[in-house]
């Protein structure tokens, strides 16, 4: 039987502290207006402020995902450049990198043709996988997603706001391909609707169990518009596909205090320097 943490109220492992630097920095990303910013019709993943979650985000990953600028990333998901704009700033320009894939061909382009000309190690790819809502005629179906990098290619691996648009046996593939790309010591990023029994579901969503299997959603005629995962499940397939998992932390969709909206897991692979440790 594999020993899983228990979702906890109080963040696990502590924070890495940042200081008035990064403050700074995302206070300025969410105010400087040379920024790259999509047109906002053309912002079609997701909802909110597009300066603002990617932000925060940037905050989180460098707090809570240990992030360092010399660190290579991969954005599965990464659709109108949400995460990457924030990384430009913050990602070092010759040591560091930036890898995003994305099933819809209006984000990938406007990322290709305005970020990577300034940006050349931030790079961007379609695949074009099958999904009912955001790429319904796409040739790759989700079980067979494999992504064109060798192992251990990448030092960060993030899925934000994509575990929650996946069925369950879509998401054990994803964790997979995680795995296989993270380097010793690399770290797994995921967002997740993770039900554990205790909540399921505050604010504008309520889950439903999907049939009798681990999966869950909030919306009838689109179930994978805001998908719920079994937090057992979950955590026993991101230790099965090959990370250890550090902790799963509960994000405030459920009703309470948090930093973020959505749970966070964060999941190691084995093998690297303690947490923390530098380059």
């Amino acid at each position: 039987m594999t020993a899983l943490r228990q979702i906890a109220p109080e963040p696990v492992p502590a924070e890495v502290s940042a200081g008035p630097e990064l403050d700074w920095l995302m206070a300025s990303l969410q105010s400087n207006r040379f920024m790259p910013h999509p047109p906002p019709d053309s912002i079609f993943v997701g909802d909110g402020d597009y300066r603002a979650i990617g932000a925060e985000f940037l905050g989180h990953f460098i707090r809570i995902g240990r992030l360092k600028p010399h660190e290579r990333v991969f954005d599965i998901g990464c659709g109108i450049g949400r995460m990457a704009v924030p990384l430009t700033q913050y990602l070092d320009l010759e040591r560091g990198s930036y890898d995003g894939v994305d099933p819809v061909m209006e984000g990938i382009l406007w990322c290709a043709q305005t970020i990577t000309p300034a940006y050349p190690r931030f790079r961007f790819q379609r695949l074009d996988i099958a999904h009912p809502l955001y790429n319904p005629q796409g040739s790759l179906p989700g079980l067979e997603v494999r992504f064109g990098f060798a192992n251990g290619s990448f030092d960060f691996v993030t899925m934000t706001s994509v575990a929650t648009h996946l069925p369950p046996e879509e998401l054990v593939v994803y964790l997979q391909e995680a795995a296989r790309l993270l380097a010793p010591g690399g770290r797994l990023f995921l967002t997740a609707f993770a039900i554990d029994g205790t909540s399921t579901g505050q604010e504008r969503l309520s889950f439903k169990r999907w049939q009798d299997g681990p999966g869950w959603y909030a919306i009838d005629e689109a179930p994978l518009a805001a998908a719920g995962i079994d937090s057992r499940f979950l955590l026993e397939q991101a230790t099965q596909a090959g990370v250890t998992v550090e902790a799963l932390r509960p994000g405030h969709w459920r009703g309470i205090s948090a930093a973020h909206y959505q749970d966070l897991l964060i999941a190691t692979k084995p093998g690297g320097k303690a947490p923390g440790g530098t380059a």
